[in-house]
């Protein structure tokens, strides 16, 4: 089964609780409790975000973060790249393979077309887009921790098209 990480899952979840709040400069405690996450694992995954540049971080008394960019501008490639670095579905998919046997190996054409596909997929879907489907933000005194029952399966369609 391909995933991403569980870091990664966060980074889209934290971008989605600044996206909603676009004109805001949310702290990290602020968007641990928007996004029900530990404080110190939110400030893991904004540092990655912000070297990547889809988030600002701003010192100071009212000093936070914000998006760099407006969500429809921040593709899910980006999010995922910028946790995880390049997509690569094998260590061929690479253009910079370090594969041995890639001189004798008849599926590398295979997993790149396919990791072109998983590619252009998330390259398709933007930060606003993931924010259309999220639960609106919590009203003081809500709890904004829900359980994983509460809310129902999403699929995003994918669409294979033949060379």
């Amino acid at each position: 089964m391909l995933r991403v990480t569980r870091l990664t899952d966060y980074a889209t979840v934290i971008l989605t609780a600044l996206a909603a709040r676009p004109d805001a400069v949310l702290s990290a405690a602020e968007l641990a409790e928007l996004a029900g996450l530990e404080a110190p694992t939110v400030s893991k995954v904004l540092k990655p975000l912000a070297q990547a540049g889809l988030v600002e971080g701003f010192r100071g008394a009212n000093g936070g973060y914000r998006l760099a960019r407006p969500a429809e501008a921040i593709s899910l490639i980006e999010i995922v790249e910028a946790m995880e670095g390049p997509l690569a579905m094998t260590e061929c998919s690479l253009d910079h393979s370090q594969c041995g046997i890639s001189h004798q190996c008849g599926v590398r054409a295979n997993w790149r077309r396919i990791n072109d596909v998983v590619a252009d997929a998330l390259r398709a879907v933007s930060l606003a887009q993931m924010l259309d489907d999220a639960p609106p933000p919590s009203v003081a005194g809500a709890s904004s921790v829900s359980s994983p029952s509460a809310s129902p399966s999403r699929r995003i369609d994918a669409r294979l098209a033949s060379a």
